[in-house]
């Protein structure tokens, strides 16, 4: 890249616990505006298949049971934002956690020209969360989701979609699990929050609304973001 700020593709970050919808708003905001959604799991696990070299430094690592680096990460980070599909931007789920990792990222984007755009963060009411997810279940015949509150099937037990009786929730998706799930990640996104606030990158959305309303809140943000 020649370093262009007009011609730099687009850099979003999604911060948010788990259950706040980052997934789905990432696949709107993919739809809208023709945005890649890059995720840490997924890009370890195509480096690895594609066979890199740092595919190969990663693959080593987590033969060897021990964590992935930060330098590993990054290296593989760079190597995809070259890919011509992130051309037009790209959404960053899971990446950064820290703010060395964030630190890291930025230097990796200034070598191309680029930036973070806007970190936008969803904010959830934790007490609600709980209630969301710990209530959640899906239909083990064809995956149709259902919820103990805001979801049952019209006959209990039996599946609207496909008549099925067995009906599976997932080992981590209770109460317990969910708040501790939730008290871990404001812990260590705080620092990230602060980071981003202090670049004027942060955006916060509230997130336990209507998701397309969120999705519309998320757009304009974008827009703004990246014009």
């Amino acid at each position: 890249m020649d370093g262009s700020t007009t011609l730099a593709a687009p850099v979003l970050i999604l911060l948010g616990p788990p259950g706040a919808g980052k997934g789905t708003q990432a696949r709107m905001l993919e739809e809208e505006f023709g945005f890649v959604q890059l995720s840490t799991g997924d890009l370890l696990r195509a480096a690895v298949a594609a066979g890199t070299d740092a595919g190969k430094r990663a693959k080593a690592v987590m033969e060897a049971g021990e964590l992935v680096s930060d330098d590993i990460v990054i290296a593989i980070l760079r190597d995809r934002l070259n890919d011509t599909d992130c051309a037009k931007g790209v959404i960053l789920d899971g990446f950064p956690r820290t703010t060395v990792q964030a630190e890291a990222l930025d230097r990796l984007l200034e070598d191309s020209g680029q930036r973070i755009n806007a970190a936008i963060s969803l904010e959830v009411d934790d007490a609600a969360m709980v209630t969301r997810i710990s209530g959640r279940y899906t239909c083990g015949g064809c995956g149709e989701g259902y919820h103990d509150t805001f979801k049952q099937p019209k006959s209990t037990g039996v599946c609207d979609n496909c008549g099925g009786t067995e009906m599976k929730r997932r080992a981590d998706d209770n109460a317990e699990t969910v708040a501790s799930r939730l008290e871990a990640y404001h812990a260590q996104t705080a620092p990230l929050i602060d980071y981003y606030n202090g670049h004027g990158a942060l955006k916060k959305v509230a997130a336990m609304g209507d998701i397309t309303e969120i999705a519309s809140e998320m757009g304009a943000i974008v827009r703004g973001a990246v014009a």
